[in-house]
């Protein structure tokens, strides 16, 4: 009778079940890691991989909900910190944060108006776009990396964009809070956050009642490009260097976010905070590989079996939720 009461929750609120799969996923990892994974100086680790890798999840659940895919985000989260290193020793940090988010901005336009106005589905067109934007970062690089010297990554600006730390917490993680609560309350009480769910709901029927549909989508994509940029400048801020390669299958791992969290592929359902949860699973499966040992081959093949297991576990628990 008391799981039975648990069902209506479950079924109201789709991230339910990986907020399941992140508790016990810490609790073996604590467990079975002698701490060597539950220590301060790693979950801090773990966390600060979370808020680079949950900005662009972010903007890749908004895109979700208008029921189109962006698989673009990987190319634009390198090109927006190869844009930021690059002018940061040139100008003012902060001017070159917002280039490199005008271009993630444009690299999202770019998108939005090719699906829109020609009508190809958002999986080529933003296939094409990765490997476009992936091509100009490797040519702009040619091998090499752009970077800052340390001894230059000095001063408030280049703190705040991912350089430094709150109380041990690398400053990104403020960002993604920040954002989090924008775009929550945009979806949940503005006239924009209704559209967007509709147009994934039925674009035939929300184009009916009067929403632009081609417009929330292009706002969409152009969001995503932005918060991918964004997280790309962050990351960069952070590290001090960056390549062409910078981001390589980021876009998995943000869609994966997504679709661990509750987004529902084919739009018109999305859940912010659970594409960060997924985001955390994501992060604390890589460093607990890390942490135990395995070697780096076997990344992508422990991670893409837990992820499958985890999204089958959920799924599960959805089923069951509907089940009288």
């Amino acid at each position: 009778m008391a799981l039975a009461a648990l069902k209506p929750l479950v079924r109201r609120h789709a991230e339910i079940g990986i907020f399941l799969i992140a508790a016990l996923l810490v609790l073996w990892f604590s467990a079975s890691s002698d701490g060597r994974w539950a220590n301060f100086y790693n979950l801090a680790s773990v966390l600060q991989v979370t808020a680079t890798l949950g900005l662009m999840s972010l903007g890749v659940a908004l895109v979700i909900g208008t029921g189109e895919i962006d698989i673009s985000v990987g190319s634009t989260f390198g090109m927006g910190a190869l844009v930021y290193l690059w002018l940061a020793l040139r100008v003012d940090p902060a001017l070159a944060m917002l280039a490199a988010v005008a271009v993630g901005a444009a690299i999202g336009a770019f998108n939005g108006l090719l699906i829109t106005r020609t009508g190809t589905p958002s999986l080529i067109i933003t296939l094409g776009s990765l490997m476009i934007f992936r091509g100009i970062a490797i040519a702009l690089t040619e091998g090499f990396s752009f970077s800052i010297p340390y001894g230059d990554r000095s001063g408030a600006t280049y703190w705040a964009l991912g350089g430094g730390d709150l109380l041990g917490i690398n400053t990104a993680l403020v960002w993604l809070v920040v954002i989090l609560v924008v775009l929550t309350v945009t979806l949940k009480m503005t006239p924009f956050g209704n559209r967007l769910l509709a147009v994934g709901g039925s674009a035939s029927s929300a184009h009916s009642r009067g929403v632009r549909v081609d417009r929330i989508k292009l706002a969409a994509f152009v969001l995503s490009g932005v918060l991918a940029a964004f997280s790309g400048t962050l990351e960069a801020g952070k590290l001090g260097f960056a390549d062409g390669s910078m981001g390589r299958l980021m876009e998995l791992q943000a869609i994966a976010s997504c679709v661990l969290g509750g987004c529902l592929l084919a739009g018109g359902r999305i859940s912010l905070i659970g594409a960060l949860v997924g985001a955390f699973v994501l992060s604390s499966i890589q460093s607990y590989l890390v942490v135990m040992g395995v070697k780096p081959q076997w990344f992508m093949l422990l991670l893409g079996i837990i992820v499958v297991a985890a999204a089958y576990g959920d799924r599960r628990l959805r089923n069951w939720s509907v089940t009288r």
